[in-house]
């Protein structure tokens, strides 16, 4: 048997102390609570029965019951005073431009168009020697944009 007082600092195996040392958990990291508008309400809801009735003593043993403290009622009340019990989305709030968004759609649009453009004069082009090399005379058609009449 081992000597406890060796130094290695770890109970021999099969002991008892070994056995509760293996089944004791590590503590877990804590995460924020997070209570639905509908529980939110109806802790308030009680709260401010509670306050009507004169109960002080009530709505400690109310917070104690639920696991909540007074600073979460307070900011609930607040929140709910504001119109904003709901839970919020974090981070910054996006700036809606209807004219920005508007331009942006065009934009895409018009990349679109180009890109169709260009495939269609590929076509042509194609279609031009294709008719060069079978001897058939391709028909043009004068083109306002480039000759500068209407």
């Amino acid at each position: 048997m081992q000597d406890m007082g060796s130094g290695q600092g770890r109970p021999p195996a099969g002991s008892a102390a070994a056995l509760r040392a293996a089944t004791r958990d590590k503590p877990k990291k804590q995460t924020q609570r997070v209570y639905s508008t509908a529980y939110k309400a109806r802790i308030l809801a009680e709260i401010d029965r509670l306050r009507a009735a004169g109960d002080r003593g009530e709505i400690g043993a109310l917070l104690r019951r639920e696991g909540l403290y007074a600073v979460a009622i307070n900011r609930w009340e607040k929140a709910r005073d504001a119109g904003k019990l709901a839970p919020q989305k974090r981070g910054r709030k996006r700036i809606r431009n209807p004219v920005a968004e508007e331009n942006e759609r065009l934009q895409k649009h018009i990349a679109k168009l180009e890109q169709e453009l260009r495939k269609a004069e590929i076509i042509i082009d194609v279609q031009k020697k294709l008719g060069a090399l079978l001897g058939i005379e391709v028909p043009t058609v004068s083109d306002p944009d480039k000759d500068g009449t209407s």
